[in-house]
């Protein structure tokens, strides 16, 4: 089922593919690997394929779910959708039937926004000229460090309406984000118990930058132990700047 959600830049969650392997440095404390192992506890459906214990964990076997693609059909009211908040769609042993198959379900229902993220940056640039993008689809990709950053220039390759970036969590400055092409920017910090520390300055560049861009920028919280402990004000400000949602312009 799709959930309504804490992350401040959506609304709901929507999850036609579960579980993944980690990769770089934002995924060390990933919170749906964590989620994974207690909805298996559960019971939870979803959640009974096991991955690699190298690089996942129990419960997040990358799984796909064609009885979600039926879901958004039913949705009434325009809603914000984060698609795969559990996973990653462009995930190697995700079927690019498959990644096909979400899409027309997007292109199908223009009155919702939907939000794809990802960190494959590498096959997301290999298979966009092989899928048919739908206005109302936003990409993004993570870009934790500037290790992160080749990430930036495949997003460039591809033709979404809107690319966007998550960084999040920011492990480090992000000098020389080129933010051409780029329609939006999400920062935060990490939150958990073994949580990273936030630089300030990582986070004043990177708005910096937006500004000097004309980029709207989002600034989601600080971190610490919990998601809230830190709140999300910038300089005694919030920064909730987003792209026009799809049925708006």
């Amino acid at each position: 089922m799709t959930k309504r959600t804490a992350i401040e830049w959506t609304e709901v969650t929507w999850n036609p593919t579960t579980g993944c392997d980690q990769i770089s440095a934002g995924c060390d404390n990933c919170y749906a690997l964590a989620l994974a192992k207690r909805l298996k506890a559960m019971g939870a459906e979803k959640y009974q394929n096991d991955g690699d214990p190298r690089t996942s964990g129990p419960g997040f076997a990358l799984t796909v779910h064609p009885d979600t693609l039926l879901q958004p059909y039913s949705w009434r009211t325009p809603r914000v959708v984060f698609v795969n908040s559990m996973s990653d769609l462009f995930h190697a042993r995700v079927p690019l039937d498959f990644v096909r198959r979400v899409f027309q379900v997007i292109a199908d229902t223009p009155q919702h926004t939907y939000q794809v993220l990802t960190k494959r940056s590498t096959r997301l640039r290999r298979v966009a000229d092989r899928l048919e993008w739908p206005d109302n689809l936003w990409m993004g990709v993570s870009v934790e460090d500037r290790q992160a950053l080749s990430r930036v220039d495949d997003l460039r390759r591809v033709p979404a309406n809107v690319r966007f970036l998550s960084c999040e969590p920011l492990l480090g400055p992000l000098d020389g984000l080129d933010l051409e092409g780029i329609g939006w920017v999400i920062a935060g910090g990490e939150s958990g118990p073994a949580h990273r520390p936030l630089d300030p300055q990582w986070v004043f560049g990177i708005r910096d930058n937006c500004v000097r861009s004309g980029v709207p920028f989002f600034f989601k919280q600080w971190g610490g132990r919990t998601p809230k402990v830190g709140g999300r004000e910038l300089e005694g400000e919030l920064w909730d700047q987003m792209p026009a949602l799809a049925g708006t312009c």
